[in-house]
């Protein structure tokens, strides 16, 4: 891996990839779609390109010269299907033709646990995909379109499925920033979680190690929702979590799916994630190491959580889903 480009590099996922490939001395070329949320990226020795996935001709402007992609742009909200589609689907299918076209060699994508259906007893490598939302089904069909391009183009592809992944600059986090999660829920529900920064050393390795395939991975301890808020009251006592019944989050949410519209802006809390957020969605343990050969630096949400609000201290952010830019 000598030349890389990095696509959503403005979310929190993306600018962790870019954080830790500009510290060990790789300089990453930068997909920016939004040009006032590239700011966040000058403290780093990064090239920036703006381009978007669903304009074929920028995509392959980007790429030129390059020879692995990290692939973490998109919408990522728990939308419905249609309104996914064009960028997750599509777009993602547009990166592949552009990376055939410009002779990449190596596509890393940050693909989704949402593409499994309920696994009470916990998801391995083996436990085949059948999503139950929109966003699973448009991942899953994406990781498909990218697979059969890989394949007729020669490129290597992988998809890392990545559970709940948190970090100072998540969702959620903003609002734990705040003092106050309110959760769609009873929160009894058993979720797979990995430290963003896991996360980004897991999506870094795979480039560096050529992987192929899909895989999924997480931390070494999947919990219910209620533990994890548990855990972070613990570091943080003024935070207050309030349950809303699914059904009456439902309700609202779908409210919100109408009303937001009328006014042109996009709902950052769709109605589609109140059953995303309640599934059930365990994960083995052992993934880092079995599909990676790496340990993971934050074993559980009791490492990873203390280290996440130490860097949440310094700054304000501003989550993807609620910048109206």
């Amino acid at each position: 891996m000598k030349r890389v480009l990095i696509t959503g590099a403005t979310g929190f996922i993306g600018l962790e990839v870019s954080r830790q490939l500009s510290t060990r001395g790789i300089k990453p070329r930068l997909m920016v779609r939004r040009p006032l949320r590239g700011i966040m990226l000058k403290h780093l020795d990064v090239e920036i390109r703006q381009a978007d996935l669903r304009s074929p001709s920028s995509l392959l402007r980007a790429m030129d010269g390059m020879d692995t992609v990290i692939h973490l742009g998109a919408r990522a909200a728990f939308e419905s299907y249609s309104r996914l589609f064009p960028s997750v689907v599509k777009g993602s299918a547009n990166l592949m033709k552009a990376a055939a076209a410009v002779g990449v060699r190596q596509v890393v994508f940050g693909g989704s646990l949402m593409v499994y259906p309920e696994v009470p007893e916990g998801i391995d490598q083996a436990t085949p995909p059948a999503p139950l939302s929109g966003y699973g089904r448009a991942k899953l069909e994406a990781e498909k379109h990218m697979q059969a391009i890989a394949e007729t183009a020669g490129i290597r592809f992988s998809s890392l499925r990545l559970p709940h992944v948190y970090g100072a600059y998540s969702l959620l986090f903003d609002q734990v920033r705040h003092g106050k999660i309110i959760f769609p829920g009873r929160g009894s529900n058993r979720f797979a979680h990995l430290h963003v920064g896991d996360a980004a050393r897991a999506l870094i390795h795979a480039a560096e190690a050529a992987l192929e395939g899909d895989w999924v991975i997480a931390d070494e301890h999947s919990c219910v929702w209620n533990d994890f808020f548990e855990t972070v009251k613990t570091y943080y006592p003024r935070l207050r979590t309030t349950h809303v019944p699914k059904s009456i989050a439902y309700a609202g949410t779908r409210l919100l799916d109408v009303l937001y519209p009328l006014v042109g802006q996009t709902n950052p809390y769709p109605s589609g994630a109140i059953s995303c957020w309640n599934m059930q969605l365990p994960v083995v343990r052992g993934t880092l190491p079995q599909v990676l050969g790496i340990e993971p630096e934050y074993p559980t949400i009791h490492d990873g959580i203390p280290a996440v609000l130490d860097d949440a201290i310094s700054f304000y952010w501003l989550p993807s889903n609620l910048d109206r830019v």
